[in-house]
């Protein structure tokens, strides 16, 4: 990324929303407006986010053969539920966990089981997994929508395990989880996170812009499970158009008895952070080690959202999901509607083909995201963004010495201390660096792009957090 300076941190300013302005413009119009934000660091990356911005959602098409892993969520692998041969539908269950966290596991297509076997992993490396060959000669499974309004929470919780929904925002915690927490847990907020603060990603954007009363009926269903009234939804003041339809989907949802509002989000890396935007938003502060509903609250993503409605209204599982594929290093730039397990190959072969510049490949957004090095990694629930990178979209300088300039330290959002973990790690004493905040560290970035000796200081972070745990 671009290399940083202090004077790249906050100075975003307020921004207001009319229809039909570039985010250049936007940004630079009503400095006195109020935005929300959270108070201590951030950076604000280049957002490249006008290279798909307004490219309308459209349907990959369905792929000879998918390989759907088994390991798309935090907890266990799931066990596979059918065997070679087999022939599935669209939606059946295919992987399941018997005990402890865990998310089923659905068939994306319709056809033959190929393989029960190993596949490549974003993380993992490896993962074990299930290649099925598609019937071309497949219909479509059919979706009906049916009235939610009458089943009772423990029915909405029940469909909302069955579809296998996780996090979609990038953890991949199960759903039905995080929708039941202790019960001296004093819920009363609701928070829809639609900032999609990351560069280039813009997923959550034409989501928003394209089915704002399906996430805000999502939200609806969120609301009832949990038995409270109010919802808010943080948008980053660069999706204008996001926000005024959003806005418009509110007023139907709050005329039903619930309190859903829009809050406008200043700029800034990393507001979709779920620390970050509880205190934007509220004011409250999760405490170190400690979870929203510590605080009150619950957050999901917009796309979570999304994906509860598609299952308690249509008991739709989760098998496709909406992908940014962006970077000057792909022929065409677009946001697809991916099934789940299809391989990246034949999303660039879709569009046309790398360019001659490419430089390196990354899944997710530029800040979070993975550096990969083949083509044949399927999509999984929580793939974001697939970024193909020029030469002139990274820094690919090497690394120096820590200058003790202390950027890092203006740029932490949690007021950690990343200078010290890297030196402490570079000295052989990655074990020692709990005093530091490593375990508090959710390695949002703002660290190793502010610092002007281009330390690769989240990976260092990495690498203490795992010999602290040993």
């Amino acid at each position: 990324m671009t290399k940083a300076s202090p004077s790249n941190y906050t100075k975003t300013g307020p921004i207001s929303y009319i229809p039909n302005e570039t985010s250049a413009q936007v940004r630079q119009r009503n400095m006195n407006e109020s935005l929300l934000t959270f108070p201590k660091g951030g950076v604000h990356p280049p957002e490249a986010k006008e290279l798909t911005e307004h490219s309308a959602v459209e349907s990959l098409p369905i792929p000879e053969e998918v390989e759907i892993l088994l390991n798309q969520h935090f907890g266990a692998p799931c066990n596979p539920l059918v065997n070679k041969k087999d022939l599935v539908v669209e939606g059946d269950v295919i992987g399941n966990v018997e005990k402890g966290l865990g998310a089923a596991i659905h068939a994306s297509v319709t056809g033959t089981v190929k393989a029960i076997g190993v596949s490549a992993h974003p993380i993992a490396v490896k993962a074990p997994s299930v290649t099925i060959q598609t019937d071309p000669s497949a219909e479509p499974r059919a979706w009906p929508a049916s009235d939610w309004k009458a089943l009772s929470r423990d029915e909405l919780l029940g469909r909302v395990k069955n579809a296998g929904i996780v996090g979609i925002g990038g953890a991949g915690f199960p759903t039905h989880i995080k929708l039941s927490p202790p019960s001296n847990a004093k819920v009363d907020t609701l928070i829809l996170n639609g900032a999609e603060c990351e560069p280039y990603l813009t997923t959550d954007h034409r989501l928003m812009l394209e089915h704002p009363e399906k996430v805000i009926e999502g939200a609806s269903i969120l609301l009832s499970i949990l038995g409270i009234k109010e919802c808010r939804i943080g948008i980053e003041a660069n999706k204008p158009d996001a926000i005024d339809a959003m806005k418009t989907a509110c007023n139907k949802a709050s005329s039903n008895g619930f309190k859903v509002t829009v809050s406008p989000l200043k700029v800034k890396y990393p507001q979709g952070s779920e620390k970050q935007l509880i205190q934007s938003i509220t004011g409250r502060r999760v405490p170190g080690f400690g979870l929203p509903f510590d605080v009150g609250v619950i957050v999901q993503n917009v796309g979570t959202a999304k994906a509860i409605y598609d299952a308690v209204v249509l008991q739709k599982p989760l098998y496709e999901k909406i992908v940014t594929v962006s970077g000057r290093g792909i022929a065409r730039t677009a946001n697809l509607l991916v099934r789940i397990g299809t391989r990246i190959s034949d999303i660039v072969s879709f569009l046309g083909g790398t360019t001659s510049g490419l430089a390196k490949v990354v899944l997710g957004g530029p800040m979070m995201g993975f550096a990969i090095s083949t083509l044949d990694i399927p999509v999984t629930k929580t793939t974001s963004g697939i970024l193909f990178l020029t030469e002139g979209e990274i820094d690919a300088r090497p690394y120096s010495q820590c200058i003790r300039c202390g950027w890092c330290l203006e740029a932490c959002p949690m007021g950690l201390l990343p200078n010290e973990i890297g030196v402490y790690v570079e000295a052989g004493r990655a074990g020692d660096t709990s005093p530091f905040g490593v375990f508090e560290c959710f390695e949002c970035g703002c660290c190793a792009f502010a610092c002007p000796a281009k330390r690769p200081l989240v990976q260092f972070i990495r690498l203490a957090k795992m010999k602290a745990k040993k």
